[in-house]
């Protein structure tokens, strides 16, 4: 429905080019009639007529074709010899509207010039444009040489350059958008494939190394440690599925401002852990680019899921300092004496990865008999 209402207003504003075309004609001093002169007005002006309507029922069809499928595509047959109709008309109307501009001295004729040489712009590519925008130059410097006066058309020659010119920007920035647009789905796609993976892939991973010391472990008649693999486990496979149901949240919704993100991490780690998780947060208050943030909140996420499993007990410390220049996240925890889970550092690879194609770095290791995940990225 959309698709045709579109059409609705380009096919009006030809129509009325058309009926300008007879009618205009008719009070002018070379008027259409039936001998000499006038009879050659007659006939181009019909001619002309009958070009200009040919080419808005090849745009109709073409509006009525189902989506994704073009008309001006559908001329060229595979099992058949190109077929440039549209190409051919506008072409015959540039060489019609130039002869009877040069017979009525100007007119209508002029403005259908115009738009032949505007539509063949707009429908087809520079390579098979620009022999037709030829052919309405030559024709206008033909028409003025034969006239005795080759400057008599030079306004509008330059008019013709000036439509070509403005038309094939205009089709040109439809294009960079039309690609714009496509590169801006690709990326989104990009970032919720990052999510996910960054969320289950080493949930799923850890689970996978539990689950396999856990059959090792029955094997060996080790029934209580096994127990306590598939425990594990089944801890990972829940906090997994509970990420997992924030990321899509998160997606669906805004997100909310840093601070709030930060704060909401930190109570989540002290309702898990029972365990203290200290926040500080200096600098400007202000909101940062969405990647930016979603790449601070990410970090801290992973940063506080590891102190759970791998310092278990272990107290948390979340610091963000942000300047006009750069952020500064840190989460540090002590070592802790109890032996946490084992795990595959893949979430801190999906980190690293995440802050270099922001700019900025990534580290993490033992720092002052505790751990620390450092990252830096422009604000």
């Amino acid at each position: 429905m959309r698709r045709a209402l579109s059409g609705i207003v380009p096919t009006a504003l030809r129509l009325g080019a058309i009926v300008l075309l007879i009618v205009v004609p008719l009070s002018a001093t070379s008027a259409p009639g039936l001998t000499g002169t006038a009879l050659a007005v007659t006939l181009l002006t019909a001619a002309l007529a009958l070009t200009m309507l040919a080419l808005v029922l090849l745009s109709l069809r073409n509006a009525h074709e189902p989506p994704g499928v073009s008309w001006w595509k559908s001329l060229r047959s595979p099992r058949q010899a190109p077929q440039p109709v549209a190409l051919i008309a506008l072409g015959l109307a540039v060489i019609l509207s130039v002869a009877l501009s040069t017979m009525t001295h100007g007119g209508p004729a002029v403005g259908a010039l115009l738009i032949s040489v505007s539509l063949v712009v707009t429908r087809f590519p520079l390579r098979q444009s620009l022999p037709v925008g030829l052919l309405a130059i030559g024709g206008l410097l033909m028409a003025g040489v034969l006239a005795g006066d080759p400057t008599q058309n030079l306004t509008l020659i330059l008019g013709n350059c000036l439509i070509f010119l403005i038309s094939y920007a205009a089709k040109q920035r439809k294009a960079t958008r039309a690609a714009e647009a496509r590169e801006a789905v690709l990326a989104e796609r990009a970032r919720i494939a990052r999510e996910i993976h960054d969320i289950l892939a080493h949930s799923l991973s850890a689970q996978l190394v539990h689950l396999e010391g856990a059959k090792l472990l029955l094997r060996a008649d080790r029934s209580a440690e096994a127990l306590d693999r598939v425990t594990h486990a089944r801890d990972l496979a829940k906090s997994g599925l509970e990420e997992a149901r924030r990321a899509v949240s998160a997606l669906r919704e805004d997100p909310p401002a840093l601070p709030v993100a930060l704060r909401r991490l930190a109570e989540d780690f002290e309702s898990a852990a029972h365990q203290a998780c200290t926040l500080r947060i200096s600098g400007p208050e202000q909101r940062l680019a969405p990647e930016t943030e979603l790449a601070l909140v990410r970090t801290a996420q992973e940063a506080l899921t590891n102190v759970r499993r791998h310092a278990p007990g272990s107290p948390a410390t979340v610091e963000l300092e942000c300047d006009p220049a750069w952020c500064d996240l840190r989460i540090t925890n002590p070592a802790s004496a109890e032996k946490g889970s084992p795990g595959g550092g893949y979430g801190l690879v999906g980190m690293r990865e995440r802050a270099e194609l922001l700019g900025g770095t990534l580290s993490a290791g033992e720092r002052d008999g505790g751990f620390l995940v450092h990252l830096k990225v422009p604000s």
